[in-house]
């Protein structure tokens, strides 16, 4: 039976919001940024909520429908953001004023990002702990690297740890080539992807320009 998938709006706020919360409570990031685990209990979800509003202005959220499972990606055009320089201490100031590391990695992230092509830009994916090992991340993923491959479109995201740098290798993601090295944290790694041929009909490849 194949993962149903939605896409969420502003009612699925509060479920979202308290999903990546748990998904990434632990995780190697959110512990670099939040280094207190009190503290990342108090203001982890406040991170999380900002991320979901910025998904929903500037691309879409996707869950499964059983809610177990959601993505956050964002719909990139080419070019220089103007507004980029002033994101990560914008963030920062709505989410917890005092701590410099959640301007730092919106500022190391946002160096590390392509602007030359358009594309769709994976910012979280998180999945309930209780249902990791599942395959819903990877339905959620592939659900939309579908219409990449079919509208030509590009995909990029930052891989956080070596099991989900294998997993988006597989999905046709390559490294960028320079790591993101947060200052006494872990490693993030920039991965592209280019749009893959689709079949057309009768073996026939294609793809949109």
């Amino acid at each position: 039976m194949g993962v149903v998938i939605r896409r969420a709006g502003e009612s699925d706020r509060t479920h979202v919001v308290r999903l990546l919360d748990e998904a990434f409570q632990d995780d190697p990031v959110s512990s670099w940024v939040f280094p207190g685990d009190e503290h990342r209990r108090r203001r982890h979800g406040a991170l999380m909520e900002a991320f979901f509003d910025l998904a929903l202005s500037e691309g879409f959220v996707d869950v499964t429908e059983d809610g177990t499972a959601v993505a956050l990606w964002w719909s990139v055009p080419a070019g220089e953001d103007e507004g980029a320089e002033e994101g990560p201490a914008q963030l920062r100031a709505a989410v917890d004023p005092d701590n410099a590391r959640v301007e730092e990695i919106g500022r190391l992230t946002g160096e590390a990002h392509p602007t030359d092509r358009p594309h769709q830009y994976l910012h979280m994916i998180g999945v309930s702990p209780e249902r990791q090992g599942e395959g819903l991340g990877s339905a959620l993923i592939e659900a939309v690297l579908e219409r990449c491959d079919r509208e030509g479109l590009h995909a990029y995201l930052e891989a956080s740890n070596s099991r989900s740098r294998a997993l988006y290798t597989r999905l046709g993601f390559h490294f960028t080539g320079k790591a993101i090295d947060l200052p006494d944290g872990p490693q993030l790694w920039p991965m592209w992807r280019e749009p893959r041929p689709f079949v057309i009909n009768d073996g026939e490849t294609g793809r949109f320009a």
